[in-house]
Parts: C-alpha cells; sequence; structure tokens
C-alpha cells in the first residue's frame, strides 16, 4: 500500500482562510534552506494552519518540527513492528474518529495494562506521535486538538518510570514542533497523586497550556466539553468500543509503514544549516540521556 499526503486542494477546499500565496511563500523559503529536508505542499499548509496563517511563526515551526525530529529518534523515529504492538497491548492511544462540534480532534491515551513491568515511557511517547503524525497527513486538518488522559490504573510505580528528558523533550515538541492547536487538556479519573505529576510537568510547559489543564473526578463532567457521541463506549459514548477502535487504529498503522519510513527520511542536515549546527544541547540544554523520576 503506497502512502500518499492528503491532497493540498482539499485543505485548501476546506479553510477560506489559507491563502495559496502564502503557501508559496514558504515554497520559495524553503528552497533557501539547504539544511531542510524536501516537503509536501500539505505539510507546509499544516505548518501555516496551526500558526494561524502566520508566515514567520510557520517558517519557525518547520524548522524546529524537523530539527527535534532528526535529533530525538527514540521518541519520533517509528517504532518497529513488534515494539508499536506491544505498546499498544499497553496502552490505548487514539484519534476519536468523530470531531466535537467545534471539530475538534480528539486524542485520547489510556492504560489498558496496568502493569509497570510492561510501561515504557518513551515507548508510549513514540507511539502516541506515530497515531498523530499519521492522522495529521491523512486526514482533513481539524480546527483544534484536544487531549484526553484517562488515569485509571496509573500508580505512583508508573510515575517512577517516566523519564524526565523524554517528557521535556516530548513537551517541547508539542509546543514549539507539532502543527497542531492544543484547544483543551482534560484528565480524567484523577488520582491521588497528580498534584506530583502536575509539580513535574510545570517547569515544562508554558502558561498557555498549563492553563489548559482540565481535572475530572469521573467522565462526567467531560460531556459538557466532549460530547457523549464523540467518545467511546467504555465511556457511554456513541463510538465503539476502546478495544474495537483500537484495533482499527493498529490495523491502520500497520498499513501504512511506508508512510511512516518516508517521514523517518525527512531528516535537517546540520551541515548545511547557515549558522551554527544545532543538537539535542543547544535544543534542549540538557545531554540526550534519558533520566528517570525519583519520587520522594
Amino acid at each position: 500500500m503506497v502512502f500518499k499526503c492528503i491532497e493540498a486542494e482539499k485543505l485548501y477546499a476546506k479553510d477560506s482562510n489559507l491563502k495559496k500565496e502564502d503557501v508559496q511563500i514558504l515554497q520559495e523559503w524553503l528552497k533557501k534552506q539547504p539544511h531542510l529536508p524536501q516537503l509536501e505542499e500539505s505539510q507546509l499548509i499544516l505548518a501555516l494552519h496551526s500558526c494561524y496563517y502566520r508566515i514567520e511563526p510557520a517558517k519557525t515551526c518547520i524548522d524546529n518540527y524537523f530539527t527535534v525530529r532528526t535529533h530525538c529518534p527514540d521518541l519520533f523515529e517509528a517504532l518497529n513492528e513488534s515494539t508499536l504492538r506491544k505498546s499498544l497491548s499497553v496502552a490505548f492511544i487514539n484519534i476519536l474518529p468523530k470531531r466535537t462540534p467545534e471539530d475538534y480532534a480528539v486524542l485520547m491515551v489510556k492504560l489498558i495494562d496496568s502493569k509497570t513491568d510492561n510501561f515504557n515511557c518513551v515507548n508510549i511517547i513514540n507511539a502516541i506521535n506515530m497515531v498523530s503524525t499519521l492522522h495529521l497527513h491523512e486526514k482533513v486538518v481539524a480546527n483544534g486538538a484536544i487531549a484526553l488522559f484517562d488515569m485509571k490504573g496509573f500508580s505512583l510505580a508508573h510515575l517512577g518510570k517516566l523519564n524526565l528528558t523524554a517528557i521535556k523533550q516530548a513537551l517541547y515538541h508539542v509546543q514549539e514542533c507539532a502543527p497542531i492547536r492544543i484547544k483543551q487538556i482534560h484528565i480524567i479519573n484523577v488520582a491521588p497523586f497528580t498534584d506530583k505529576l502536575i509539580a513535574m510537568l510545570k517547569p515544562f510547559l508554558k502558561s498557555e497550556l498549563y492553563n489548559m489543564l482540565q481535572f475530572h473526578p469521573t467522565v462526567e463532567t467531560v460531556y459538557k466539553q466532549i460530547p457523549k457521541d464523540c467518545l467511546p463506549k467504555d465511556y457511554n459514548g456513541g463510538l465503539a468500543s476502546c478495544e474495537e477502535l483500537q484495533a482499527d487504529n493498529l490495523k491502520n498503522l500497520l498499513e501504512n509503514y511506508d508512510f511512516f519510513k518516508w517521514h523517518d527520511s525527512q531528516k535537517v542536515d546540520e551541515s548545511k544549516r547557515f549558522g551554527k549546527p544545532k543538537n539535542v544541547s543547544t535544543i534542549f540544554g540538557v545531554e540526550g540521556t534519558f533520566k528517570k523520576l525519583e519520587i520522594d
């Protein structure tokens, strides 16, 4: 199965604010950036859309996106099939098939297997990235994104297995690189130690994202912002069950490994960058070794 990015014309047709002349400016700019890979028109549109049609921020988004992906392969280079299957047996990771009335896409993540020995933070982050990246390249871009995390089954032992460096890099990618508009972040079935989790994340979160965090003891209070018909059957929603959605998602991922092979080849060449080359230390200010969180 040969993957083809969504046609640019479909993106123009949906969004009247997108201007071809702005995308052409990005195309001309890209020709003058020898360190960047060749990009599809739809990829430039994604960056422009995520930056609310501002050309200069879109340029920064594009450069950041491919730079971070190149220098953080453990997080952003596609998992092999075996590791992907294992990761998706541990966590439900899905862009739910029905968008909200505002045309927001909902990314839902929750544990399936709560055994801490099977929990690998880096691989779960990578799987989330794979699901999100494929969705961005094959579907008409959403007006915004909602992140929905269910903490049921997540324990202090899981918290202790989180990698601070991986978390920092992933959150940098979300805030500075990924061509998405984050609108809401919901955490349901909050655990008593949620304050420890948030204290860990806060140094890596811009105030804009931090202020989006909403905590729910159960799923019921989420319905005001994510209608029931946009949620899985497991949450009294109108969609298929999480098990069915996960099976469909895994099938789609496995059928599109040619996409991941192509996307992974889109790397920056630091030897051709104008100015000082970048690396993990210059981007994040830390060494690239993943460090585990120590819980007091």
